[in-house]
């Protein structure tokens, strides 16, 4: 598409919305499947929902609604197997949204089947809709917002019919209600079970008569026995203590108890469940009336007293009850009331993680297919292909499709049990499912996988592995019978051969292996059938006895003796190597700790010590691939981040020795520095400076965003730290270094926001001056990692460019480089914010810092950002450059703030 197309499609889009959101201060009304906008008989604008949806059929509805016919637009979803969702941008400022949704059936298609379906908000299952029972059915939920889109979905249900909607209308609430009463019950949505105006019997309330448009019925339907035919009295009053703001109309009129003691609601619920309740009263009368409040029973308020000219609330919250019972028994001249509102509250299970979703959705791009990934993978109901345990992905089946290759995005997905890969066109070696610790059953069958790579002994949790039907050829890897749950090993028609690894011989172990080469656990066997003609079986044969002739033993003794030295001499060999190895690996480990303690730079800890530190493994501070991360403290009172490798994970003595080498070596003020070591029997600790302000995720998109948004000069002088780092390692250690995982996890924030960089367990050394890469098994973070180090395998110093560059759009625009909401162009933070920022169109810029910033500073930030994230990386800049431009941007916005 041409970019001017691009551009003028974007603005259209955006005056719509700006025009949709800017009626009835902020009301947001769709006209289901309609094609035009109109105005109501209250003034309301309602418009198309064509730019919120991408999917449905329309129809239009007509049917007596009362005495009246009534035409209404529809939009219907046939044969759909998965949700259909509404994608409602947000505003940041609203933290409270009403959301009403209306369904209509009435035959509409003539077969006589309403359908049945579900609602959805976020992860939540708001509502489960029923047009057999109910035709119109109207829905209303009170939604805490904290996201930029609101995803409302219609799910399908197996012969429940095509999911339909004709209205859907949403209204921001005022700030802080629907809050109080409920602290202990958190992550709740509200779905209305009742908004009562008492003593009102006409029409429903709405707007304008309530700004917020909320709809109050009258209690006609179950008036209280010995009330008051309902009153009303023109009252104004002051509302500041009440954060829900009923209207005036509503408050003005109220049920009072005519005569006895005791004036009752009672009202049916829908099924079993938790209960918000909320009570208003206002002082309508020249007395001040006193009472017990009851609910189901339960004295929730002794002597409550309504004082003339001021309006009060009782917010009450009810565990598991079927039906509800509003008591009010006089003290002291009769009870009264004025409304009450009844909210059922619904669960709202926890999101995914940011991790999983943004591989997953990697994945799905990868397959070059539409699989249906969008939104949370787990809730509301989970996504194709996968199962979930709460809001962990723990299956994963992707059989019979094109992947080719296992990406590197596989090994994020930390929770996985179940892998199933089979008939998926993968090549070459197994790789980048190293870091799934909790993989339980691995499925690679019926491939072409020629290698079983190096990964596969850090699956501590196998059971089965299953990799029949490929093509791997050589021998089977020692390390496999290192994985102690393994039980189930089918490795049958491949291209294998040789011994089987002693270590795989147990009776815990089915081992497949029909349709290979030769596959035994008898080393001879293989030998003789790969390497030398076949051995005829030895022949007995008999020669009859010759009578006067005595019978030569000689040979058969011979051949006895002959071959039972033979078999000492291969024993004695055999032990000789065997403990010639022992002895070589002994004095090797020996040398290899003798050099390492030998350095001085780092403290070597004994287990002990690092369990005394850590009180035990306590308090657990990040996971990872290669294991957990523990707070701990010293004895001379430092706090340190201890990183332990999972017992099955060991590095091999020489790789560790490696890391310690390249650790003790970095010595910067913007490197995390490695204060210690622990290398005992299954014991790999590394030991770091521990870092109290978090990582510049947690500040960016954790709980700490929320409190205080990171100012643009404190983003500025963060990234300036943090190339200064990389600065470090490119160009200022030897061998340079390349850290191949830069991303806004890695770095690490002290209590006055300094910035560094950490976590070089997937680092390469560059050890020639004049090398130009390193050929490298592709690692890293989906959204982070640089398309031509993927595609290529090479790895540069460009490669972080590209990941800081990803940081940087982070600091710029405020969201993560990988999202599951918006339309697909902007799920990838790269592809979606560099047209906006080459063109100079800064409403891209993080909300909470628009309207800071210097603008020249901005430019320039901006600038190298977009260059770092070049395709091709020869037009990326070195590190160096990049440093030398942010730090021009610093400049710039300090000045700026200094002249205000």
């Amino acid at each position: 598409m041409d970019s001017r197309n691009s551009w003028t499609i974007f603005f259209l889009l955006h005056s719509f919305l700006f025009v949709a959101f800017s009626g009835q201060d902020g009301f947001l009304s769709l006209s289901c499947g309609g094609t035009t906008s109109f105005n109501d008989s209250s003034n309301i604008s309602w418009f198309s929902d064509t730019p919120y949806i991408t999917t449905g059929k329309t129809t239009t509805i007509n049917y007596n609604d009362g005495s009246l016919s009534t035409n209404v637009s529809a939009r219907f979803f046939p044969h759909s197997k998965r949700r259909a969702c509404y994608r409602i941008p947000m505003s940041n400022a609203t933290s409270l949204i009403l959301v009403r949704a209306k369904f209509v059936y009435k035959n509409y298609d003539g077969l006589g089947k309403p359908p049945i379906f579900y609602v959805s908000l976020g992860t939540a299952i708001a509502a489960k809709i029923n047009l057999a029972r109910k035709d119109p059915w109207i829905e209303e939920f009170l939604w805490e917002v904290n996201k930029d889109t609101l995803a409302c979905c219609l799910n399908s249900i197996p012969s429940g019919g095509s999911p339909i909607i004709s209205l859907l209308e949403i209204r921001p609430l005022p700030k802080g209600s629907y809050i109080k009463g409920k602290e202990n019950f958190p992550n709740k949505l509200l779905r209305m079970s009742y908004r009562v105006d008492c003593g009102h019997i006409n029409e429903s309330i709405r707007y304008p008569m309530d700004p917020y448009d909320r709809i109050w019925n009258s209690d006609r339907s179950f008036i209280p026995f010995h009330a008051t035919s309902g009153f009303k009295i023109k009252n104004s009053f002051n509302q500041s203590n009440i954060f829900e703001k009923p209207p005036a109309p509503v408050l003005q009129t109220g049920r009072v108890l005519a005569r006895r003691n005791i004036m009752a609601y009672n009202l049916p619920l829908e099924g079993l469940g938790d209960y918000y309740i909320i009570l208003y009263f206002a002082g309508i009368l020249p007395v001040f009336p006193s009472f017990d409040v009851f609910i189901n029973g339960d004295l929730v308020k002794s002597n409550y007293t309504i004082k003339r000219s001021e309006i009060s609330a009782l917010y009450v919250t009810k565990k598991r009850i079927s039906s509800l019972n509003i008591t009010l028994r006089s003290i002291n001249f009769y009870p009264q009331i004025n409304a009450f509102e009844v909210y059922n509250m619904v669960d709202i299970p926890p999101e995914a993680s940011s991790t999983t979703v943004s591989a997953m959705q990697v994945i799905q791009q990868s397959t070059g297919l539409d699989l249906g990934w969008q939104d949370d993978p787990c809730s509301p109901f989970p996504w194709d292909h996968i199962h979930c345990e709460g809001n962990l992905v723990i299956s994963l089946a992707l059989s019979d499709i094109n992947l080719r290759s296992i990406s590197p995005t596989f090994g994020d997905l930390l929770d996985l049990k179940t892998l199933d890969l089979h008939n998926t066109s993968l090549a070459g070696e197994i790789q980048n499912l190293g870091s799934l610790q909790s993989l339980a059953k691995l499925n690679l069958s019926f491939n072409q996988l020629t290698s079983f790579g190096e990964e596969l002994e850090n699956l501590i949790s196998l059971q089965i592995l299953d990799l029949r039907d490929n093509s791997l050829r050589g021998v089977v890897p020692d390390n496999l019978g290192e994985l102690e749950d393994l039980h189930l090993l089918n490795l049958e028609n491949n291209k294998l051969q040789g011994p089987l690894p002693q270590s795989l011989n147990k009776d815990t172990i089915e081992i497949r292996t029909s349709g290979n080469l030769c596959l035994t656990f008898s080393t001879t066997t293989c030998d003789d059938a790969s390497s030398n003609p076949p051995i005829v079986e030895p022949q007995l044969i008999i020669i009859p006895k010759k009578k006067n002739h005595g019978q030569n033993h000689l040979p058969i003794i011979l051949g006895t003796i002959g071959g039972a030295t033979f078999t000492i001499f291969l024993i004695c060999i055999s032990v000789y190597i065997y403990n010639s190895k022992i002895r070589y690996r002994a004095s090797h480990t020996t040398r290899e700790e003798t050099d390492m303690r030998n350095w001085g730079a780092e403290k070597v800890f004994t287990y002990k010590e690092i369990k005394v530190a850590t009180s035990n493994f306590k308090e657990i501070i990040g996971r990872g691939g290669f294991g957990s991360v523990y707070l701990g403290k010293l004895p001379n009172g430092k706090s340190v981040a201890v990183k332990v490798r999972f017992d099955k994970s060991q590095l091999g003595v020489d790789s560790f020795i490696n890391e310690i080498h390249l650790l003790s070596k970095i010595r910067h003020q913007n490197l995390v520095s490695l204060e210690g070591f622990c290398h005992e029997a299954k014991h790999q600790i590394l030991v770091y400076e521990y870092l109290p302000g978090g990582s510049l995720a947690d500040h960016l998109y954790g709980a700490n965003s929320h409190k205080t948004p990171l100012s643009w000069i404190r983003r500025l002088k963060i990234a300036v730290d943090a190339a200064k780092g990389l600065d470090y390692l490119h160009n200022g250690s030897e061998p340079r270094i390349i850290h191949r995982d830069v991303k806004c996890s890695n770095i690490l924030l002290d209590m006055d926001l300094n910035a560094k960089v950490c976590d070089f367990g997937l680092s390469k050394q560059v050890t020639k001056a004049d090398a130009t890469h390193v050929t490298t098994v592709v690692k890293g973070t989906a959204g982070y990692l640089d398309p031509e180090y993927y595609s290529t395998q090479q790895l540069t110093e460009k490669s972080d460019v590209y990941s800081f560059g990803v940081v940087l759009l982070e600091l710029i625009c405020g969201r993560e480089p990988l999202i599951h909401s918006g339309t697909p162009d902007s799920f990838n933070l790269v592809l979606w914010a560099k047209p906006y920022l080459q063109a100079g169109a800064f409403e891209v810029v993080d909300e909470s810092i628009q309207g800071t910033f210097d603008l020249e500073s901005m430019k320039k930030a901006t600038f190298i950002a977009v260059k770092s994230v070049e395709r091709d990386a020869s037009q990326r800049p070195p590190i160096a450059e990049v440093l030398a431009e942010l730090k021009e941007a610093y400049g710039i916005q300090l000045r700026f703030l200094e002249s205000k």
